[in-house]
């Protein structure tokens, strides 16, 4: 087989399980309660997964004025990936307990590694769990290896790529509700609106009634039509810290348009300089 590369099914997943070449990441998160996740995962996982922290293991949260949620440093992930037993050539999954954004960011993670066999599982824990599928409590010590690798930093933007990109005519798409997006009724960072000249798309319309992503073909009408014209490669996408936009990156790719970028510092990043201009309203 040539491996997952964007989603996995549960129950495909489920007749996989026990393959010595699979690896399994649990990455459900809070923003509210940052313990959470851990904690569910303590009670109950996928069998034989690890678990990823955002804060912890996912971002680099000592780096400042770059987001909440800064971009790890290589070296750090991939030891962590060691020991976690992922190799460059483990097929890797992913999941989370809700639309699949912190899932998706390790997704995106591991691909600007130049990794491959690495999807999310479709619908996540809730999917799983609803399908009656196997939940474990234990926690097994994966045997430990070694991953070289570095990201491929042409995808990851700051916000002067933004602004010079954004003059050039490039589209930068906000993955953030769209009442944050207007300015309204935010609750996270210290100032509301966007950057200006950004389009909204909250990234839960990448996800039908069921919480599955649609198929490709929906989302590619749906992302050409907000592209305008514009290839996958002159488009940026941003939301708060660099999380949940990895999902629309996923969501692309899903559709066939791959190559488009991450503003890793997000609106977060974006106001740490007063100095940037700010947007409010549609």
């Amino acid at each position: 087989m040539t491996g997952w590369t964007t989603l996995v099914q549960a129950e495909t997943l489920a007749i996989a399980l026990g393959r010595p070449d699979i690896a399994i990441v649990d990455c459900r998160f809070s923003i509210q309660n940052p313990g959470a996740g851990e904690s569910a995962y303590l009670i109950g996982h996928l069998p034989n997964a690890v678990y990823a922290h955002l804060d912890r293991d996912l971002s680099n949260i000592g780096k400042q004025g770059v987001g909440r949620h800064p971009w790890p440093d290589a070296g750090t992930f991939t030891t962590k990936l060691g020991e976690w037993g992922i190799s460059p050539q483990t097929q890797v999954i992913a999941y989370d307990d809700g639309e699949g954004a912190h899932a998706a960011r390790f997704w995106f993670l591991m691909r600007e590694l130049g990794h491959e066999k690495v999807a999310v599982l479709d619908g996540g824990w809730k999917r799983w769990t609803a399908l009656g599928l196997p939940v474990d409590s234990s926690v097994k010590r994966p045997i430990t290896t070694r991953y070289n690798g570095t990201f491929d930093t042409s995808r990851l933007l700051d916000a002067d790529d933004v602004q010079q990109r954004l003059a050039a005519g490039e589209v930068l798409i906000d993955a953030r509700g769209a009442d944050r997006f207007r300015g309204e009724n935010e609750t996270i960072d210290r100032v509301a609106g966007h950057v200006p000249g950004a389009v909204s798309r909250p990234f839960p319309t990448n996800l039908d009634d069921h919480g599955r992503f649609k198929t490709p073909m929906q989302l590619a009408d749906e992302f050409r039509a907000l592209l305008g014209g514009k290839t996958a490669e002159e488009t940026m996408v941003m939301c708060g810290s660099g999380v949940t936009a990895c999902h629309h990156l996923l969501a692309m790719e899903r559709a066939g348009l791959r190559g488009a970028r991450l503003y890793t510092g997000s609106w977060s990043g974006w106001i740490s300089d007063p100095s940037r201009q700010i947007a409010t309203g549609a």
